[in-house]
C-alpha cells in the first residue's frame, strides 16, 4: 500500500472517534450549562460553561452558536423536566385542585433554578415559558369553573400576580424553597373567590 492511500484511510478510521469525541464535548457543554445557568440565571455566561464543561469556548459555540440558543435550549430541558415531575401529581389531584398543586410545585422549582424563574419573570409569552403560561391558564379555568378561583380572573392577572411575585423573588436574590413556596401560597390567595 502506498503512503498516500494510507493518510486518505487514516480520517475515516478517526472519523466515529471524531464524533464519540464531539457527543462528548456535546452532553459535557450542556451538563455545564444546566449547573451554571441553575445558579446565575442568565447572568451566566458562555465563558463559565466552557471553563466548567472543561472545554475552549469554541467548542460550546460549535454546539450552540449564540447564548441565546444555549439559553433556550436549557431553559427548554428545564421545562420537560418540570412536566416529567408535575405529570403524576397532576393526574392524581382533583381537576379543582390541580391548579393550586401545580402553582405551589411551580415555585417550588423556581427556587431552585435561576434561570427557569427569570425566564418566567418576564411575564411574556415566548417560545419557551408560553406553553406554560398556557397551561397554567387552562388549570386555572378549570379551578375557576370549579369555584376555587375569582370568576373575573383572566390569564393577565394570573401572569401579573405569578411572574410579578417572582420577579420580586429574583431582585432580591432569594432562594429560600420555603420563602417561594409561601408566595406560591399567596399568588393562590390573590386569585381566590
Amino acid at each position: 500500500m502506498n503512503p498516500a492511500q494510507t493518510t486518505s484511510q487514516q480520517p475515516r478510521q478517526d472519523s466515529p472517534h471524531k464524533r464519540a469525541d464531539a457527543r462528548r464535548n456535546h452532553e459535557r457543554v450542556f451538563a455545564a450549562a444546566l449547573e451554571v445557568f441553575e445558579e446565575f440565571g442568565l447572568q451566566g455566561t458562555v465563558p463559565q460553561v466552557a471553563e466548567r464543561a472543561d472545554v475552549g469556548k469554541a467548542t460550546v459555540y460549535r454546539s450552540y452558536p449564540t447564548k441565546e440558543d444555549l439559553v433556550e435550549a436549557v431553559v427548554r430541558h428545564r421545562l420537560a423536566e418540570l412536566d416529567r415531575s408535575t405529570a403524576p401529581v397532576l393526574a392524581e389531584a382533583e381537576p379543582a385542585r390541580a391548579f393550586e398543586t401545580y402553582v405551589i410545585l411551580l415555585f417550588e422549582n423556581l427556587a431552585r433554578d435561576r434561570l427557569l424563574s427569570e425566564a418566567l419573570a418576564e411575564g411574556r409569552s415566548s417560545r419557551n415559558t408560553g406553553p406554560l403560561l398556557d397551561r397554567l391558564a387552562a388549570l386555572m379555568d378549570q379551578a375557576k369553573t370549579a369555584g376555587r378561583v375569582r370568576p373575573d380572573a383572566c390569564p393577565l392577572d394570573l401572569r401579573v400576580v405569578l411572574c410579578g411575585m417572582c420577579l420580586q423573588l429574583i431582585n432580591f436574590a432569594e432562594r429560600d424553597p420555603a420563602l417561594w413556596r409561601r408566595y406560591g401560597e399567596l399568588t393562590l390567595q390573590a386569585l381566590r373567590p
